[in-house]
């Protein structure tokens, strides 16, 4: 295999060449801990501080609002932790049956410490009821967490009036806007969202750098306790060329949004239209609600979605099941599942998510390559009608 085409990129994104530059000087040169006192590592903080600009600019917020964390999901459980530490008296949780493992599963492992959590239903295209996130509030729930963007399906949910019923209750909002920066516009200010949550490897910053938005004056409770950094907010050594990267990597973002919305929705409609034109009885999930302009969750009958992702990386061609952090498991998605996809297809489920590098010429050769990996597989398959049936 000599070329990799990737379309995994609500997984991970590639360093861009930008970010790597504006990083590898703090590798190398300000190498100093930014909470030092002499000049050598003082000096750094100004950078953290120019970071720190950027991000928020990405998310229409100050400054002052931006903790830098490990990763999204430290962000997230930050989040539902601070809720629950401010607000001890209060023991239930509202969120969705879509969210990220990063919150779904922390609902799980709240429920057996005795928390009481309400995971709101959503329709065939991964849509909210509104009016059940607003009966579902009580005067004992303590946090609502919604994701923004579905990262298997790429839906996109209504946070912003989901925030507002969320405060007029009188209850703190956060939302996982893992998959949403960079992808979509964001402007915080506009919102009455409490905390949010993003990670830099999703935007092309490198693994092990994250953000945890918290609106100013909402009660916060530190997640990791020890020193002064972050204002004390969050202790920990910060990982200062992480945060640079994703710095960089959120100005590109800004500048590169309206590319996000057109070149890159196009490659995910080529796709999409290409995929429906070749290959019978598929689905393409969420296809009537607002998706993330690069991502593509499709459903083909009677075959494996493991089977078809072993098959295209024979091409070179990476694609996924869906959450890279539910992998492994021969269940589909509790996402799909939630969905009520037929089993039929929710077996055969594969996710194509694109990014400003990718190009037609790739979509084409996923075009030429995919319909013959469906059809072969869909020849030996035992639950294919024709097969069944001998």
């Amino acid at each position: 295999m000599n070329k990799v085409i990737y379309f995994d990129n609500n997984a991970t994104t590639r360093v861009s060449p930008e970010v790597k530059e504006a990083m590898d000087l703090f590798l190398t040169e300000l190498y100093g801990n930014p909470s030092s006192i002499h000049q050598f590592g003082g000096q750094v903080k100004k950078y953290l501080d120019e970071a720190r600009a950027k991000v928020a600019s990405l998310l229409g917020c100050s400054p002052e609002e931006i903790i830098f964390t490990s990763c999204g999901t430290e962000s997230d459980s930050t989040a539902i932790y601070s809720a629950l530490g401010a607000y001890p008296e209060k023991k239930h949780i509202v969120t969705t049956s879509v969210e990220h493992p990063a919150i779904y599963n922390l609902g799980r492992y709240l429920e057996k410490q005795g928390y009481k959590v309400t995971y709101l239903k959503v329709d065939e295209d991964g849509q909210l009821d509104l009016d059940e996130l607003e009966a579902a509030i009580t005067p004992q729930t303590a946090i609502v967490s919604i994701m923004w963007a579905n990262n298997e399906t790429g839906v996109v949910l209504p946070v912003e009036k989901a925030a507002e019923i969320t405060h007029s209750k009188g209850v703190l909002f956060h939302t996982d806007a893992v998959q949403a920066a960079g992808k979509i516009p964001i402007n915080l200010k506009a919102t009455q969202i409490d905390l949010l949550s993003i990670s830099g490897h999703k935007i092309h910053a490198p693994k092990g750098v994250g953000v945890l938005y918290v609106r100013q004056g909402t009660k916060f409770v530190p997640f990791l306790r020890g020193g002064h950094q972050e204002n004390g907010r969050r202790a920990g050594t910060e990982n200062v060329h992480g945060i640079i990267g994703l710095g960089k990597a959120s100005e590109l973002a800004l500048a590169n949004l309206d590319k996000e919305q057109s070149y890159v929705g196009q490659l995910r409609d080529k796709l999409e239209k290409g995929l429906l034109a070749r290959i019978p009885n598929l689905k393409i999930n969420g296809a009537r609600a607002q998706r993330l302009p690069n991502t593509l969750s499709v459903s083909f009958e009677f075959v494996e979605g493991e089977s078809i992702l072993l098959l295209l990386s024979d091409y070179g061609i990476c694609a996924s099941t869906g959450s890279a952090c539910s992998s492994g498991s021969l269940e589909p998605s509790h996402v799909l599942q939630a969905m009520k996809i037929p089993f039929t297809f929710a077996h055969g489920t594969i996710r194509f998510s694109f990014s400003i590098y990718n190009t037609e010429e790739e979509v084409d050769y996923v075009l030429e390559v995919l319909p013959g990996v469906i059809k072969k597989l869909r020849d030996i398959s035992p639950f294919s009608p024709a097969n069944s049936a001998r």
